[in-house]
């Protein structure tokens, strides 16, 4: 199960986390450290001005014991224009910080998807798509949090953490050391239970992705759930991993909670009772009105930074376990990798290809082969199709060639240069591709068939829809070309997919054509006009057709037959049907019964 799934990749995670991983997001801040220097001068600005603030205070509340009417005017005054600093500053900060975290996560999301969209299908074998985008979207936010408001409010807190004790003890050393007599006693709980809450907040995380995943596997294929009745299964699925999140943040928050009750709560305590100690002082002449009050106003400004900083403690720590969790994924290694220095493709890309001795077996069954010492060539402009039963290897050829995944053994070449050679963009753009499950995007007809040629104009946009024998759906759409077809192409039946895919392939106009299955959604008179289409298209250009309706394949240059992950047979139609071997086999099947 997918939540199964996650948790294993949770557990196999290094499990001591600390809130230094933050460091990771320094290649991300770096480019933007002008807005970085302002909001921190307006940070400290703010939190120094917090601190002249008590000063302030002593001097009006000792300015009325001493009757000095016009100074006392001037202390109001000044009181006045510190606070529209403060104000002031505050904004600044805001506004600073705010932006730059905006910024900053953009960056690191649009980081993660780049990296995550060059990723082989191998990579996909060993993490689920929703985990991916729970890490872009939930991990980010966390991350956003952090650095535009926590650590700003962290390091803020921290200023007058310190700079309020070092007030406290030019007000008053006495009261001070007795101040600092409460501090151990507050490290404590704050050092237990922190390390509890980091280990909470990772696995919180992890549930939440396991959540995403559930979720995006069950509405992906929400028609296949619906035609089987599961809903209630997916339903309770999803509920059971929900409700297993929840119950993590719960433990979560009520540990945190508790954290910060047990801190707010000796930190007051000690305050209070060097108070009273400090109202003794008054009493005894020692110490005036103005410095008691200001070494309170002192005393509950480093208690409320103290208190905020248990709590801004938790959030580092989460963003932290986001921080590692989003760099993993920038950190992946692809199992398929460029070379180096790649070598170009001769020109023009005559569209050779050849398979030498290869061996592959795919990395979720690497005892199973799916190809085994297969071998042979296809000369430019030639149009070769694969048959064989489900499972014999067919689709694995379309796979390799377009090194989606490498092979253990063997090498795979197009015009007599080894694809793992050259720049897998460099050859991918000579090669169109029509999937046996063709991908429609939520997008307009026109943008579906423009798919990887997108400043196609519109009039060859018709021309290929037309050659694919899609134009007479496609004009009579409520917006014709225009018209948005839903998510998944969802507004278009199977047949009316694969001719938009089929177009899209025409309009590419590449030297390769793979046609893996392209017209087994077709009915036999759309197969027909479309077989023409590809007939007429294959002519200048080399073309592998993979199909399990024999009739598509006829009229080949040469067909192999593939049985077990081997190459059983090879020859024109005619030539196989003579053997009486597997083709033969299968063509008694379909020619005699139909499909």
């Amino acid at each position: 199960m997918a939540d199964d799934r996650t948790l294993q990749d949770a557990a196999d995670r290094e499990k001591s986390k600390r809130v230094g991983a933050l460091a990771e997001l320094w290649p991300f801040i770096k480019p933007y450290k002008i807005v970085m220097i302002g909001a921190m001068m307006a940070l400290v600005l703010t939190a120094c001005i917090s601190l002249i603030l008590p000063v302030a205070v002593r001097r009006v509340v000792d300015g009325f014991q001493a009757s000095q009417g016009l100074l006392l005017d001037k202390y109001f005054g000044a009181a006045l224009a510190i606070a529209f600093l403060l104000a002031l500053g505050t904004g600044l900060r805001y506004y600073l910080v705010t932006r730059l975290g905006e910024r900053v996560v953009a960056d690191i999301r649009k980081a993660v998807f780049d990296r995550m969209i060059r990723m082989s299908p191998a990579f996909y074998e060993r993490i689920m798509t929703g985990e991916v985008l729970s890490r872009i979207t939930t991990d980010t936010t966390l991350i956003l949090s952090v650095i535009g408001s926590s650590i700003s409010v962290a390091l803020r807190n921290f200023l007058i953490l310190i700079g309020g004790l070092i007030l406290m003890m030019i007000t008053s050393a006495k009261l001070t050391g007795l101040v600092l007599l409460i501090v151990p006693i507050v490290i404590v709980p704050i050092i237990v239970l922190g390390r509890r809450l980091r280990k909470l907040s990772r696995e919180n995380q992890d549930w939440i992705a396991s959540s995403s995943g559930t979720a995006s596997e069950a509405l992906l294929s929400a028609q296949t759930v619906q035609a089987f009745t599961a809903e209630d299964e997916q339903s309770s699925r999803f509920g059971s991993v929900t409700e297993k999140s929840f119950v993590s943040a719960h433990t979560r928050v009520k540990t945190r909670a508790v954290m910060t009750v047990i801190v707010i709560t000796l930190i007051f305590f000690g305050v209070v009772g060097v108070l009273w100690i400090g109202a003794r002082d008054v009493r005894e002449a020692t110490l005036s009105i103005g410095e008691l009050v200001q070494f309170v106003i002192y005393a509950i400004m480093v208690a409320g930074a103290a208190g905020a900083l248990s709590e801004i403690w938790g959030e580092l720590q989460r963003a932290a376990g986001a921080t590692e969790r989003l760099i993993e994924l920038l950190r992946s290694q692809d199992p398929v990798q460029d070379p180096a220095t790649p070598l170009p493709l001769p020109a023009p890309v005559k569209g050779a290809i050849a398979f030498d001795a290869v061996r592959f077996s795919y990395p979720a069954r690497p005892t199973q082969a799916a190809l085994d010492d297969v071998s042979f060539e296809i000369k430019a402009g030639e149009t070769v199709a694969l048959v064989g039963p489900s499972g014999a290897g067919k689709s694995t050829i379309i796979q390799l060639l377009q090194r989606f995944y490498e092979p253990q053994e063997g090498t795979i070449s197009i015009d007599g240069v080894a694809i793992s050679d050259m720049a897998r963009s460099d050859y991918r753009r000579q090669i169109a591709l029509v999937p046996q499950d063709p991908v429609i995007f939520a997008a307009s007809a026109a943008d579906n068939i423009r798919f990887g040629t997108s400043d196609a104009p519109l009039e060859r946009v018709i021309a290929a829809a037309k050659a694919a024998n899609a134009d007479d759906f496609l004009a009579k759409l409520p917006e014709g070309y225009d018209t948005y077809v839903g998510e998944r192409g969802i507004m278009l039946s199977g047949g009316q997919k694969q001719r938009v895919a089929i177009a899209r392939a025409i309009l590419r106009d590449a030297p390769i054509l793979l046609l893996d299955e392209a017209t087994s959604a077709l009915d036999s008179e759309s197969e027909q006009a479309v077989q023409k289409a590809v007939e007429e298209l294959a002519r200048t250009r080399t073309t592998l057709i993979v199909a399990h309706r024999l009739a598509t394949v006829k009229k080949a240059d040469r067909i192999l037959v593939f049985e077990d992950g081997k190459i059983v047979a090879t020859g024109t139609h005619d030539d196989l049907v003579a053997q009486r071997g597997l083709y033969a086999r299968l063509a008694k099947l379909q020619f005699t019964h139909g499909e």
